[in-house]
């Protein structure tokens, strides 16, 4: 995975546009309502969803369920078909790039008590709606605030 990141850092200092995966785990509650896990940031503390570089042998499905599993500690059923697209500003050591981001749907089965990144993590549920007001980036806000699930869930 390192040399994944290395490569990627690459591309980006050359100018081009770089991708990452993510995942917006969710369930159902009693009502039936769906509700989204976010997490925060190593560095920031932000709220953000699980997210990360592509894997090498893994399409961006796969690599979208272990990024969920190690940041959020979440296990599940990732949809087939992307939930949509979103760009951001990376900070990289001494300048900023834009990276393209996918985003699955991951439908949560199982939390986990412990996990990879719980030291450095908060999760939380909440109302798509309540999540989007503190997500920072404009995109993925409104992907989160607008998300609908496919019909019936595959």
């Amino acid at each position: 995975m390192a040399a994944t990141k290395k490569k990627t850092v690459r591309k980006a200092k050359k100018g081009e546009r770089i991708r990452q995966v993510a995942a917006i785990p969710f369930r159902l509650n009693a009502r039936g309502d769906i509700e989204v896990m976010l997490v925060t940031s190593r560095t920031t503390r932000r709220f953000i969803v699980p997210k990360g570089w592509p894997m090498k042998g893994k399409n961006g499905r796969k690599a979208a369920t272990i990024e969920a599993q190690e940041e959020a500690g979440v296990l599940g059923k990732t949809l087939k078909q992307p939930a949509g697209t979103y760009s951001y500003w990376k900070r990289l050591a001494n300048r900023f790039v834009r990276v393209d981001v996918i985003v699955y749907l991951l439908e949560v089965t199982e939390e986990l008590a412990d996990w990879q990144e719980a030291k450095r993590r908060q999760r939380a549920w909440l109302a798509p709606a309540d999540a989007a007001m503190l997500i920072d980036e404009p995109d993925l806000s409104t992907l989160v605030k607008t998300l609908k699930l496919p019909d019936p869930v595959d």
